[in-house]
């Protein structure tokens, strides 16, 4: 089973409700505006929401039995001449998360001190080489496209990855999200100096991932929520009319305008087979996918909480520029 089929039935029951509670509960049409808004919003925020508690649980239990500062010092003071900004590049090819998904894993690496450089080239290649660059590119664009695509994109997030680092940016870090509670002292003194039990530690977890989730939920509402609108309210045949363009400026114009949505590599694909079906330039479709998936309003809202703005440009920037060079690359190939 592929993994893409995989991560659909896992939030298969969330597609379910949601389009239960839009079309019945509500009564709101199918495939009207406001119909695709509402179930967009449904659905997403039941998805980023489950994927923000588990992924903090689950770093909050991480943080407790692995030394995860042994592995900072390792990265920080051994010269590595690359190969961890390769490493983090690669962990973000093998996690299947979307832009907003992957950014509570990202948090528990800026908790660990893990370098800034090489949690950024996490950051961009997670959503930028996905499950559908690894399993539906080839029978759409062929293996040539899809090999150039990957390689490229984690050369890029290794690129900038290492930028971020060499700009020194780790000042602008929220650092109230970034100190975990004492966890033995805290433990031992519940437990009256003895090893504390499964129930116990069940509830430190609960409680060191709860301060990231109330901190970032309300964000994450707000981003899905503008990204519902984008995605129910934005004709298509606006989009359309954009990458239709042959000029030197139609790749950074299709970054531009996929920036604001939101969808997940999966959902945007078939959009992108329609309209290269149509005989757009395929560096035009590969920016405007790119941009949407690594780049959202929805991601910036939820960053926005934990990246002062001066980093949070930098990552945007460094971003962009890549699916602009991604476009540029496609299309001087063909």
């Amino acid at each position: 089973m592929k993994l893409s089929d995989i991560m659909i039935d896992i939030f298969l029951p969330a597609q379910w409700f949601a389009d239960w509670t839009t079309y019945d509960l509500l009564g709101i049409g199918n495939g009207t505006y406001l119909g695709d808004a509402v179930n967009f919003f449904i659905y997403d925020l039941i998805k980023i929401g489950f994927m923000l508690v588990a992924i903090n649980y689950l770093m909050a239990v991480i943080r407790y039995y692995f030394p995860m500062e042994k592995v900072r010092d390792i990265l920080a003071k051994r010269r590595w001449f690359g190969l961890d900004y390769l490493f983090a590049a690669i962990l973000g090819v093998i996690t299947p998360f979307c832009s907003c998904s992957s950014i509570p894993l990202f948090i528990g690496f800026m908790r660990v001190r893990i370098p800034i450089g090489v949690t950024f080239a996490f950051l961009i290649s997670s959503p930028l080489i996905n499950e559908a660059s690894l399993y539906l590119f080839p029978a759409i664009f062929g293996l040539k496209v899809t090999l150039i695509y990957n390689v490229l994109g984690i050369i890029l997030a290794m690129a900038g990855g290492f930028l971020i680092q060499k700009m020194n940016l780790e000042k602008y870090i929220d650092q109230s999200l970034l100190t975990p509670p004492k966890m033995n002292d805290s433990l031992q003194k519940d437990s009256n100096g003895k090893k504390p039990g499964l129930k116990e530690l069940a509830k430190f977890w609960w409680a060191d991932g709860w301060i990231i989730t109330k901190q970032v939920f309300p964000y994450v509402v707000l981003g899905v929520g503008l990204g519902a609108l984008i995605h129910g309210f934005v004709p298509a045949s606006l989009v359309e009319e954009y990458l239709s363009a042959r000029t030197w400026w139609s790749v950074p114009l299709a970054v531009l305008v996929g920036a604001p949505f939101y969808a997940n590599s999966i959902g945007v694909v078939p959009i992108i087979e329609a309209l290269a079906l149509k005989g757009m330039p395929i560096g035009n479709l590969l920016a405007f996918m790119t941009a949407i998936v690594a780049v959202s309003l929805p991601e910036i809202m939820i960053l926005n909480k934990v990246l002062k703005w001066r980093l949070l440009a930098a990552f945007l920037a460094v971003t962009l520029f890549a699916a602009i060079i991604i476009g540029y690359v496609f299309n001087a190939i063909g």
